[in-house]
């Protein structure tokens, strides 16, 4: 996968993408949801996210608590050091990484903490679940991030004849 290619695609279409998922959240397809779940297994048979894992070079997961816990845990660390370690507070009042790429990506593009990852990660790019209409914004976002998210966006865009 050629990631700068991805970008350019994700730049072109952007205008399209965002009104497309405008149009999405406010008019609510019945069949939305279902149609979402096809894409993202269609799109996620077609991209290996070890071959990008742009995501976890580019961005950061929300860690709530139970993250904070299970990642500590998991590296035998008390949950404040971890705090301490790697993350911050940012302008929403959340816990995130404090750099990027993510420390726990190895070079081989594994999680170091897979089975322990936050919440946020194991969803991304949420655009399998239920209430699709509630996370196209945050879709759209991840279209600029994700070849796999992009893909989604551009499946759902024919299946509605929206460009």
């Amino acid at each position: 996968m050629d990631i700068e290619d991805f970008k350019e695609r994700a730049r072109k279409a952007s205008e399209t993408n965002q009104k497309f998922l405008e149009w999405a959240g406010k008019s609510r397809p019945s069949d939305l949801d279902k149609n979402a779940g096809n894409a993202h297994h269609e799109a996620f048979n077609e991209i290996d996210c070890l071959k990008c894992a742009n995501c976890c070079k580019t961005t950061s997961p929300i860690f709530y608590d139970r993250d904070i816990d299970r990642a500590a845990r998991a590296l035998r660390m008390k949950p404040s050091d971890f705090i301490d370690k790697y993350l911050h507070i940012d302008e929403d009042k959340d816990y995130v990484l404090k750099s990027a790429p993510c420390p726990f990506l190895d070079h081989e593009n594994y999680c170091m903490i897979y089975s322990d990852r936050p919440t946020a990660c194991r969803e991304y790019p949420h655009t399998d679940r239920k209430r699709f209409y509630q996370v196209t914004r945050l879709t759209y976002r991840n279209t600029h991030v994700c070849p796999a998210a992009l893909k989604v966006v551009e499946l759902l865009r024919v299946k509605y004849n929206k460009g």
